[in-house]
């Protein structure tokens, strides 16, 4: 059996508890496990001179392979092109785009580190599989050192319009470089439509069914859902600690429903929206006045880059003005945590809630859309509200489907949520559970792993390729460690 070499920007951690690991990163450990195979990525940590061998440890039976970076590596691959770039433009937020020579400078000369450290691991027979925005020039500069492996590509975002994506100074020098792989993933259709809209248009590519041909290469592509281990955290959510989470919420919210958003504090996430679409909700439906309540919780996101200080700023103001426009002695309409809670009592919170709102204004999975939807009690389930702009819209239309630039739209959701009867409930939960379960993390693992396989065994047609050389192997520093993983 072949290795799996799973390169990311960051890494699970030693630091966090069973559970706290989610069930894609369970997913991929496992697949590591099986396979013998390791994880790369950036370590977190910052030091003075860049040391281009790796630390290698044992994470929970993980092999783990980590590089610490200079801090001009983080300002300008990670919080320059990486979230100041790529993400706002990738979400079409241009408005919070900052293009500056210095970050494209510094994310790939990251990419050039991690490449050349990876190389001196790399075995004949082993597959590279690399995630997700900050690693798109990876596979370019793996073939320039000479690794002729398979190589794929996911991409964990949208992809953005054509018209978007040409606003970015050397567009079509990162876009090139995603021919360097074998096969390159999507969330859904709409995302690789737009890839090929722009390699037909600004490429003069062809494209097929599950072929791209630009840049003088010929390409796999195609579409792999997220899904999440929906059957582990049905039992998570019958965890002790998840049964505290929800007697708390269910104490706290005596005689009035619950309504529960849970997301990173990122402009993407549609908070501010969702915040005045509540207000908006008590405004047109006073009867749910003293009834109802939103929770929110807002885990921190990226301090470093402004915008997100800005949408944090937002977000209290909001809070503060509604609150403070409704508030009675007895009952807050919104209660916003701005902290982070483990998976199990996320889990607790998610089945004390009457109704799930998840609303990105453009996002790629959402996965907590699939979380809310197996922490509920089969026997008296809460309702799912999702942003039709939210990659996971396409395989959960059982939820009520909203447009989350509408205050309205989601107020008037949010009231049908609360008074639908028992019966359709059931109905709408059965129907997304069963499609939580068929397309859960192993079934996304495995689509993508074993389409990679195939690509490569029929010979798909790639530039010549200088014969890979034969580095000294990197030395391995730190303890083997028995702890579990958390991205």
């Amino acid at each position: 059996m072949s290795r799996i070499i799973v390169v990311s920007n960051r890494v699970p951690s030693e630091d966090q508890g069973m559970a706290s690991m989610g069930g894609l990163t369970m997913g991929l450990a496992d697949a590591l496990k099986d396979c013998g195979g390791l994880w790369f990525g950036w370590s977190g940590r910052t030091v003075a001179t860049f040391d281009p061998l790796p630390t290698l440890k044992t994470i929970n039976g993980v092999t783990i392979a980590t590089l610490d970076l200079e801090a001009d590596d983080i300002s300008e691959y990670y919080n320059g092109y990486a979230n100041t770039v790529l993400w706002p433009l990738f979400h079409h937020r241009l408005d919070l785009t900052h293009y500056e020579r210095g970050f494209g400078d510094g994310y790939h000369r990251v990419n050039a580190h991690f490449a050349e450290a990876i190389a001196a691991l790399i075995e004949p027979d082993d597959v590279i599989w690399v995630h997700d925005y900050h690693l798109i020039p990876l596979g370019e500069a793996l073939r320039e050192r000479g690794v002729n492996n398979p190589i794929g590509f996911f991409l964990h975002i949208p992809w953005p319009a054509r018209e978007l994506m040409t606003t970015l100074p050397s567009h079509q020098q990162l876009v090139s470089s995603l021919f360097a792989y074998d096969l390159v993933g999507f969330q859904c259709e709409d995302w690789l439509a737009a890839f090929k809209d722009y390699v037909a248009t600004e490429a003069g590519g062809e494209t097929f069914n599950s072929q791209v041909k630009g840049f003088g290469r010929q390409i796999q592509v195609g579409v792999f859902p997220i899904g999440i281990d929906g059957e582990g955290f049905r039992r998570l959510a019958a965890s002790p600690d998840a049964g505290v989470s929800y007697m708390r919420a269910a104490a706290s919210g005596m005689f009035r429903s619950m309504v529960i958003g849970v997301d990173r504090v990122d402009y993407a996430k549609g908070l501010q929206e969702r915040f005045q679409a509540f207000e908006r909700l008590l405004d047109d439906y006073p009867d749910l006045i003293q009834k109802v309540y939103l929770l929110q919780i807002g885990q921190p996101s990226r301090g470093e880059v402004e915008a997100y200080n800005d949408i944090g700023r937002t977000l209290d103001e909001l809070s503060a003005r509604i609150n403070g426009k409704f508030t009675s002695v007895d009952w807050t309409p919104i209660r916003y945590l701005k902290q982070s809670f483990g998976r199990d009592h996320i889990a607790g919170f998610y089945r004390a809630a009457r109704v799930g709102l998840v609303t990105p204004l453009r996002d790629g999975m959402n996965l907590v859309a699939k979380e809310y939807v197996a922490a509920q009690d089969g026997d008296d389930p809460g309702v799912l509200i999702l942003s039709r702009f939210a990659g996971a819209a396409r395989q959960m239309p059982e939820a009520l489907i909203v447009n989350p630039y509408s205050g309205e739209d989601v107020a008037d959701a949010i009231n049908t949520a609360l008074k639908m009867p028992l019966e359709e409930r059931k109905a709408r939960w059965v129907a997304l559970m069963r499609g939580v379960q068929d397309q859960d993390a192993l079934s996304w693992r495995e689509a993508f792993l074993q389409r990679l396989h195939a690509v490569r065994k029929g010979s798909v047609p790639r530039l010549d390729l200088p014969a890979a050389p034969s580095p000294a192997r990197p030395r391995p520093t730190g303890e083997s460690q028995g702890m579990s993983l958390n991205v």
